[in-house]
């Protein structure tokens, strides 16, 4: 089978690509980008594609300019429009700051021009070094699933080719390419598994090992598939999405295996923007939240809060927000927007009115209440005289009554003359009852804001 017949057939097997995309591809000016370039342009007529390259300078050596005029040049010669972008990289590791740079220039080139994939060139062999990395580094499965060929609007058409197959079809098309010397610096793990250990298993085990290694990365893909789709399913069954973040109930979390929870919770914290690795989740959010005694602060992990309250954890971007105090008019309407609430109080006759029983509603003798009441949070040291009961710390109410921790601060407090009249949606105080003698209703709703 020929190289381009090849490389559409992974294409085609990984829904890469549907046709008419405009594709952004990512161009060094190395063998398997050139290839990357070279067999897109091949492809492009029949499936309607338009091309856009990018090369990314990341500045990290004296001939750096050279490759992005070496790109240029080969983008004028296959008739592909070529953009650089210079970056600047970061403290750290050097190459997950470059690797980090080089994405977000990826991205913003991407969504500039309008390209809906970005293509890049990793091949079988950069797939078989990554797995032995991660071997190396004591990974699970889904570490062993190595390189995704597909991950949101990046693709990897190249992924199951040999980068020998490739420089031999350049060399046949006449294309030439550069060679980066710190691709043989042995300071780089990845440098000396290709230049060291995998010749080590290829003369001393088996002639060729990358096809059993692409192979494992496969076999792990496919697990981690499964996994993702079997927690993708639990989440949508259990989660309750809330204001600034989605609760899940703690025994029905346990009662699934570990690694599913675990991803459970890493899909959870996904949608407030965490991009921790499972392994976080499976050890530190996981382990803490599932814990005999699970912690009683909110804590974070991969820049998300999670917190404990009972039975429930909720997950968010941060601590929820907190309720601010507002003046509820009688009659009026205030918005809460903090919790996706809004109070709205009436007047009404007491003739024919008959008392609520819904935890949302309450009424009070018009009478006895002023026409302009205060809605706040909860204050340390707060009491509530209930109705049909004796005064209490407000604490202790909220916590009987299975209020989450996260929620005692946002729940509306209705008060007047320094009094608690409603925890809003969970008790009445004993003020203002509503009696023989009581010719006017204050009415007063907690409800969805519109």
């Amino acid at each position: 089978m020929g190289l381009t017949h090849a490389v559409e057939r992974t294409i085609r097997r990984h829904a890469m690509l549907a046709g008419g995309e405009t594709v952004l591809v990512a161009v060094s000016g190395g063998a398997d980008s050139v290839a990357l370039l070279h067999l897109l342009r091949e492809l492009a007529p029949a499936w309607g594609l338009t091309l856009r390259v990018l090369h990314v300078d990341h500045d990290l050596r004296p001939g750096s300019a050279r490759d992005a005029e070496f790109v240029r040049a080969l983008g004028a010669r296959l008739g592909v429009p070529v953009d650089v972008e210079r970056v600047q990289v970061g403290p750290g590791s050097v190459e997950a700051a470059a690797r980090a740079a080089r994405y977000g220039a990826l991205e913003t080139w991407a969504a500039r021009l309008g390209a809906t994939r970005i293509a890049l060139g990793h091949t079988a062999d950069d797939q078989a070094e990554t797995v032995l990395m991660r071997v190396l580094a004591g990974a699970g499965v889904r570490g062993l699933a190595a390189i995704p060929p597909v991950r949101g609007a990046i693709v990897r058409p190249l992924i199951e080719v040999r980068g020998a197959a490739l420089r031999d079809a350049l060399t046949t098309a006449g294309l030439s390419w550069v060679e980066d010397e710190t691709n043989r610096d042995p300071k780089f793990l990845r440098n000396r598994i290709r230049h060291e250990l995998l010749p080590l298993l290829a003369a001393s085990y088996i002639t060729d090992v990358v096809p059993a290694l692409t192979r494992v990365a496969r076999l792990a893909r496919e697990t981690v598939d499964a996994l993702d789709r079997a927690a993708a399913v639990e989440l949508e069954r259990l989660a309750s999405p809330g204001g600034d973040g989605l609760t899940l109930p703690r025994a029905a979390l346990g009662a699934l295996p570990a690694a599913l929870a675990a991803e459970v919770l890493r899909q959870a914290a996904a949608r407030f923007g965490s991009r921790a690795p499972l392994r976080a989740w499976a050890h530190r959010g996981l382990r803490r939240v599932l814990a005999e005694v699970p912690p009683r602060r909110a804590f974070r992990v991969g820049g998300v809060t999670l917190e404990v309250s009972g039975d429930l954890v909720r997950v968010g971007a941060g601590p929820a927000t907190a309720l601010s105090t507002r003046t509820l008019d009688v009659p009026g309407r205030v918005e809460l927007p903090e919790i996706g609430r809004a109070l709205e109080a009436r007047l009404v006759p007491r003739a024919g009115y008959t008392l609520p029983r819904a935890s949302n509603v309450v009424a009070f003798d018009a009478a006895a209440i002023p026409r302009e009441l205060t809605v706040r949070p909860r204050r340390r040291g707060d009491r509530f005289h209930a109705f049909g009961a004796g005064e209490r710390r407000l604490k202790s109410l909220l916590i009987d009554a299975k209020v989450p921790r996260w929620d005692r601060g946002r729940l509306p407090l209705v008060e007047a003359g320094g009094e608690i009249l409603w925890v809003a949606g969970v008790r009445r105080s004993a003020v203002a009852p509503v009696g023989a003698d009581t010719s006017e209703v204050v009415e007063i709703r907690l409800i969805p804001l519109a």
